[in-house]
């Protein structure tokens, strides 16, 4: 006999400042330390919930080998001070990997398994890079046509999308322009403080002269990729990076970075026996492939599907975070399923904020569930596209 599915609520959302790679806030800050403060941080946000109720841990990533490999979830768990009785799987589907996170745990409450989940992400893109240490395709990408499409850099992926659906460069600069623009505003406006986890970052810097290693540490409680000085004139003269002839720069692709997010599930039975205050319920979740040659596109199928799952429209959505990975492919997806401009990144997008790869899943939901509060909105959409071809997308109501 069948459970009767129950509703999964979101209880704590929280997410890390995210760092540039390579030159940035965390550089040398391990990902699975991220995490473990994303962690920490939505556990403060439910203080009468009984640690020992978390039934299970389960955190994106994209590339998860060294500094995020050894099942990263189940080490921050213990390192966060958890009980042992919580464990931790890691789980990988390129860039939507914090959102299936979300979506595994959700399920697990629905269906009857779990009360109490915490789901996450967390990358490091300055530890390890796009496509790992030591990137190995299966010799059967290159002996077949390019439809297979695994072997695609995905800068090449958003030059097709640009040239099928006609987005100029002109678009792409633009849209560019204005993620920035939204992001720095919603910085002086505070509006990300709400899901923001400030961290201690400790820098150890050699004196030279006397032999000594300085410690100091530093907090970081903002973004690092927003850049006031972007403008249309310097987005233009940036040449393209991934065809000679080509359209897509990086000014108008998403920031390599690192973060983390972390968020804690509950049923309504856990809600109800720790006082718990909800700030959003899990509607629904679909993924769908698409051809992995034009990855990017691939919302353009999850989005249509998740609604119809849930018995909405796109009237009934007031707020859409679609990841930016390129200008191109966003431009595609809005213009194709017939988004709303004026809902869709509000506070601005990958391009300016940055893409931490499996964290980014985990990181965006933060920012739509705490929207939907501070607009007094119903209905929120974290949406995006995810290499080798597949688009993800989930919905989440306040409450």
């Amino acid at each position: 006999m069948s459970k009767q599915v129950q509703d999964a609520y979101i209880v704590a959302a929280t997410r890390t400042p995210i760092g540039k790679s390579g030159r940035g806030y965390f550089k040398n800050t391990r990902p699975d330390d991220l995490l473990v403060a994303a962690v920490r941080s939505a556990l403060a946000q439910v203080p009468s919930l009984d640690p020992k109720a978390i039934e299970d841990a389960v955190v994106g990533c994209s590339f998860p080998e060294a500094e995020q490999g050894i099942n990263m979830a189940r080490a921050a768990m213990v390192i966060a001070g958890l009980p042992h009785t919580v464990g931790g799987v890691t789980i990988n589907r390129f860039c939507a990997s914090g959102l299936t996170a979300i979506q595994m745990a959700a399920d697990r409450i629905r269906v009857g398994e779990a009360d109490v989940m915490i789901a996450g992400g967390a990358e490091s893109m300055s530890m390890v890079p796009m496509g790992g240490n030591k990137p190995s395709f299966n010799p059967e990408v290159f002996a077949r046509d390019e439809n297979v499409g695994i072997a695609y850099g995905m800068g090449l992926t958003a030059e097709k999308v640009a040239q099928q659906w006609k987005i100029t460069r002109e678009r792409q600069d633009t849209f560019a322009l204005a993620s920035h623009q939204k992001a720095l505003k919603a910085m002086a406006d505070g509006h990300f403080t709400a899901e923001m986890t400030p961290v201690t970052v400790l820098d150890r810097l050699p004196n030279l002269a006397t032999g000594e290693v300085i410690t100091k540490t530093r907090t970081v409680n903002l973004d690092e990729g927003a850049r006031p000085d972007t403008s249309l004139d310097g987005l233009a003269k940036l040449k393209p990076v991934f065809a000679a002839k080509g359209s897509v720069t990086a000014g108008n692709s998403s920031q390599t970075s690192d973060g983390a997010g972390a968020l804690i599930l509950a049923s309504e039975q856990a809600v109800k026996t720790f006082g718990l205050k909800p700030l959003a319920r899990f509607v629904g979740f679909a993924v769908r492939g698409v051809p992995p040659e034009i990855m990017g596109i691939g919302p353009i199928e999850a989005i249509p599907a998740v609604l119809k799952r849930a018995g909405l429209t796109l009237n009934d959505i007031g707020w859409v975070e679609l990841n930016e990975a390129f200008a191109a492919q966003a431009l595609a997806v809005m213009d194709t399923v017939g988004l709303d401009p004026s809902k869709v990144n509000p506070m601005g997008g990958a391009i300016a904020l940055g893409h931490p790869l499996g964290a980014t899943g985990a990181i965006r939901a933060a920012t739509v569930v705490h929207a939907l509060h501070r607009h007094q909105l119903k209905y929120g959409m974290l949406t995006m596209c995810v290499g080798m071809g597949q688009g993800a997308a989930g919905l989440f109501e306040r409450v």
